[in-house]
């Protein structure tokens, strides 16, 4: 009968078995603070809304596979058409691709937003336009009437109350 010998999680060589019990230890609470980690930020950032988690979920996998496209296409442009076959190809491609991320981001979250989360979406074109119309208004009157239909059509509450400063 033979006994099952346990393997350390991680085996360093010219390490005391002492070393490698602590670096056991660190590896496995690191291992242990991970799903902490994650919990602590779906209830700070309220992750928790499956919709939100959803559309971000599908925003970013939709962004990842287009860079992806994109840096493949990049490299391989560079280095079988133009035949430039140094490393630095392979970085301007990569840079090219880390400068894209944000625009594209913006953009797919956008449309992805416009599909999956309707109400954000017309609550944000709503204040937006209201925003715009702000900046050339000049009568108070004129304002509060826009603001409270404003307020009505992207929030709906059940009751409006507008506290003006007649003081300037």
């Amino acid at each position: 009968m033979s006994q099952a010998v346990l393997q350390p999680v991680l085996a360093l060589p010219n390490l005391s078995v002492t070393a490698q019990g602590i670096l056991n230890t660190i590896s496995t609470f690191t291992l242990a603070a991970l799903p902490v980690g994650v919990a602590v930020a779906i209830m700070r950032y309220r992750l928790y809304d499956i919709d939100r988690i959803i559309s971000r979920t599908l925003a970013y996998a939709i962004v990842t596979g287009l860079l992806v496209g994109v840096y493949a296409g990049l490299v391989l442009l560079a280095t079988q058409v133009l035949s430039i076959k140094s490393p630095v190809a392979v970085a301007a491609a990569t840079l090219a691709t880390a400068a894209l991320f944000n625009p594209v981001r913006r953009g797919v979250q956008r449309v992805v937003d416009r599909r999956f989360n309707r109400s954000r979406y017309d609550a944000d074109r709503t204040i937006a336009a209201f925003a715009a119309r702000l900046q050339d208004s000049v009568d108070l009157a004129a304002v509060q009437a826009d603001l409270a239909s404003v307020v009505h059509r992207a929030l709906e509450p059940a009751h409006l109350t507008l506290w003006m400063n007649d003081r300037g």
